[in-house]
């Protein structure tokens, strides 16, 4: 059985982590599905957003241990590839034109909270936790956390999630801003996939350029930054998604996107 499953549902691509005996940790297997996953929502038209969720009690322990144990038997801990591999799924996340969604039902630790952080969304239920992890092991942060985390909740508290490794519960998480949304236990799956759905029902045209602006727009001066705003208008005025909006609105009816 391979570690991740895909599966597409009405424009959402679901990658669920299966390895629920080893608390869905991430093994290089686990990486290359996951930027597979990334690659097929990037290229298929009929990809309009990518919900990550995960099965069993945790949605991801981080690394995994045992495979980390055994790169550092043979000597081969630093070459043995993991790193470029989260390397690459951390970019490849943040570069995607389409939404992305962490829905995370369990704990998530170390490398697997900052898989979540990578994403667009961070949905959690109700009893899910996030800890930062690394410390525990002696280590810093090894997948973009680090940089993650202090532009979703600035430098001081970031220092707080990294140096104290206290586990933050979902509510706590939500006041920090760390997650978006809290949904209950019971029915967390289907709310999950409702707001995925809602996100890939959407324009997923002006959806991927909105992202691209408030990503890079700490790069920019205001000034700069709004001629990029009106070049990425232009794009969004010339897609079928604008044109339907406009007749929609006339029409004083529901717009139809097609993500085109």
């Amino acid at each position: 059985m391979a570690d991740v499953a895909i599966r597409l549902s009405n424009g959402v691509l679901v990658a669920t982590l299966r390895r629920a005996e080893a608390r869905n940790a991430l093994r290089r297997e686990t990486l290359d599905l996951l930027l597979q996953a990334c690659e097929t929502t990037s290229a298929d038209p009929k990809v309009r957003a990518l919900l990550i969720r995960a099965e069993g009690k945790a949605f991801c322990a981080g690394a995994d241990l045992q495979e980390w144990a055994e790169a550092e038997a043979q000597g081969t801990l630093e070459t043995y590839g993991w790193t470029e591999r989260a390397r690459r799924l951390v970019l490849s996340l943040r570069a995607l034109q389409k939404p992305t969604i962490a829905a995370i039902q369990g704990a998530a630790v170390g490398a697997g909270a900052d898989l979540a952080f990578a994403c667009d969304f961070r949905l959690m239920a109700a009893g899910a936790s996030l800890r930062a992890g690394y410390l525990g092991m002696a280590y810093s942060p090894d997948m973009g956390g680090a940089w993650l985390v202090p532009r979703l909740i600035g430098e001081a508290r970031a220092k707080g999630y990294f140096l104290r490794n206290d586990k933050l519960d979902a509510e706590s998480a939500l006041q920090w801003g760390l997650a978006h949304e809290v949904m209950p236990d019971d029915a967390f799956d289907a709310h999950a996939y409702a707001f995925a759905q809602t996100l890939a029902d959407g324009p997923t045209i002006a959806l991927g350029l909105t992202k691209h602006l408030i990503q890079t727009s700490r790069e920019r001066t205001l000034d700069t930054h709004l001629v990029e705003e009106e070049a990425k208008a232009k794009v969004c005025g010339r897609s079928h998604d604008a044109g339907e909006a406009l007749d929609a609105a006339i029409a004083r009816r529901a717009p139809q996107f097609q993500g085109r």
